[in-house]
């Protein structure tokens, strides 16, 4: 028999009272919890703090104050990421006069200087969580910050400083921060380390995001044994931004346009000096690969999307049923965005002013304004851009129409084995079918009409000739969409008389004649 507790008992008191609440200070939760903060403690989530830091230094790029970012990975798994910003300040905190500014940001939650948003227009870094979770999450980081022509050096290991801030020497030639850090294998594990292509990778999508930065990279010998598509070193300026980006990554497939559709355009220019950011995209379309589309936020991927590519497809979206209508295409009423999004191949960065994201990893973008503000920025281009190159315009027209009409046999296939799986189809009633079992020497005649039928039947031979009368002028499929011509009674009598289905599961080898003969007029 089964006690039911005593909710009452004393000791049930005892356990649970004040000593049994914890409180976490300092970068306590950052080590207690890592998932809250990068998402896990798998490769993603360590590449997430090379990320981290690599973000703060293009934040000063993008601000204007840095035109170098050096990212460096060392034979013991250490990065070193560095730039010729301005530098982390270093004098005393007005807050807490005995840290400097450096040490507050690297131990401290929520310590920054994207908050207000004087130091930074638009910045990746948000929440000033970022460097100092690096910090709570690695064994040992060490910074150097050049200001003021002085280099200082302070050393930190798991979120504790393990020196005060030094003054090295002067720095006459040099400026900005440099930090290093090794992962914590108590953390990630002991075999964890950096992948030698993703670092590369991600160091080289950050110099197409922005034109005015200058990325080199570095790797020890001793992380590049057994593989050979990653170079030691390499520097990486790519002033046609985004554009140049898809061309490589299009490299060598046949497009529909010869050069994509590319551009940027500031907020400011286009709804006034209060919008603040930007919007630079690239997109083609091509059946030899694959779609994907690559959206950032500030520089930050956004591999979820977010509001930023709702505005880009509904521009596009729109843009393209307006030039469709004016060249009188009436099928494309029937596109959607999924139809674009599964036959284009697309960048798109987005600049704006505190933006919310979707968790402290940033993966989608949720600001209601971005989708907005992208949404009209990019519409106009696209239809001039479609009006300057009507051909290239109905070819991609007539490619997304293609993929619509795929999307909907799929569904209509789907809803007629749904039907014939509890339900057996019936040969249409006008059908006068033959009599032999077999199909060899069968024919069936189309015939335009009943009164065509009434004497077809007469004349026919009823063991191998079947006759089946349709309306005639069925249909112009050249104007009808994918839905119409599978909703079409005539049409659908017709399969149904052959035993074939439609669109991509047609089969001949489902036809029960050996002929189909058309006798009808010419149209």
């Amino acid at each position: 028999m089964v006690h039911a507790p005593d909710l009452f008992g004393d000791k049930a008191a005892s356990e649970y009272d004040a000593s049994a609440i914890e409180v976490l200070e300092g970068l306590e939760p950052v080590r207690k919890r890592p998932g809250m903060y990068i998402g896990g403690t798998d490769e993603r989530a360590l590449h997430h703090l090379a990320a981290e830091v690599l973000d703060n230094a293009m934040d000063e790029a993008v601000a204007g104050h840095a035109t170098r970012i050096e990212v460096e990975l060392h034979g013991d798994h250490s990065v070193t990421i560095r730039d010729n910003g301005r530098g982390i300040p270093v004098d005393p905190h007005p807050r807490f006069p005995d840290r400097s500014a450096l040490e507050v940001i690297l131990c401290t939650l929520h310590a920054g200087g994207k908050f207000s948003g004087k130091a930074y227009q638009t910045s990746g870094g948000l929440h000033g969580v970022g460097v100092s979770v690096v910090n709570a999450l690695s064994d040992h980081v060490s910074v150097e910050v050049a200001r003021d022509r002085q280099l200082f050096r302070q050393s930190f290991s798991r979120g504790t400083p393990l020196e005060p801030l030094r003054q090295v020497g002067p720095a006459p030639n040099r400026r900005g921060t440099t930090v290093s850090f090794h992962p914590d294998a108590e953390i990630f594990g002991a075999g964890a380390c950096f992948k030698p292509a993703r670092l590369f990778g991600m160091a080289r999508s950050k110099a197409y995001l922005f034109s005015g930065v200058e990325i080199r990279w570095k790797c020890d010998p001793e992380c590049l044994r057994g593989i050979e598509d990653v170079p030691g070193s390499a520097t990486f300026h790519f002033p046609g931004g985004l554009a140049d980006y898809l061309v490589e990554r299009l490299s060598g497939a046949t497009c529909y346009a010869e050069t994509p559709f590319a551009g940027r355009v500031d907020f400011a220019e286009r709804f006034g000096s209060d919008a603040i950011g930007s919007i630079e995209w690239a997109i083609n379309w091509t059946p030899e690969c694959d779609a994907f589309v690559s959206s950032y936020c500030n520089t930050i991927p956004t591999p979820e999307g977010g509001t930023h590519e709702q505005g880009f497809w509904a521009a596009l979206l729109k843009g393209l049923k307006a030039h469709a209508e004016l060249a009188g295409n009436r099928k494309a009423s029937q596109i959607t965005r999924e139809d674009f999004t599964s036959s284009g191949c697309a960048m798109i960065s987005v600049f704006i002013r505190e933006p919310e994201f979707v968790g402290q990893t940033k993966d989608r973008l949720a600001t209601t304004e971005a989708g907005r503000l992208v949404e009209g920025a990019v519409r106009d281009r696209f239809e001039t851009w479609l009006a300057g190159d009507t051909r290239t315009a109905e070819a991609i027209l007539e490619y997304v129409i293609l993929k619509s009409e795929e999307r909907l046999r799929r569904r209509a296939e789907k809803e007629t084995q749904r039907k014939t799986a509890v339900k057996k189809l019936r040969l249409p009633g006008k059908l006068a079918d033959c009599t032999a079992k077999s199909r060899d020497g069968t024919e069936l005649f189309l015939v335009e009409g009943d009164s065509a039928g009434g004497s077809a039947k007469q004349a026919r031979d009823r063991k191998t000739q079947a006759v089946l009368p349709l309306r005639g002028k069925i249909l112009n499929v050249l104007g009808a969409a994918a839905t119409k011509m599978m909703g079409n009674q005539e049409i659908a009598d017709l399969c149904q008389a052959m035993g074939v289905q439609a669109g991509s599961r047609f089969d001949l080898k489902d036809l029960r004649y050996d002929k189909i003969i058309i006798m009808t007029d010419a149209d």
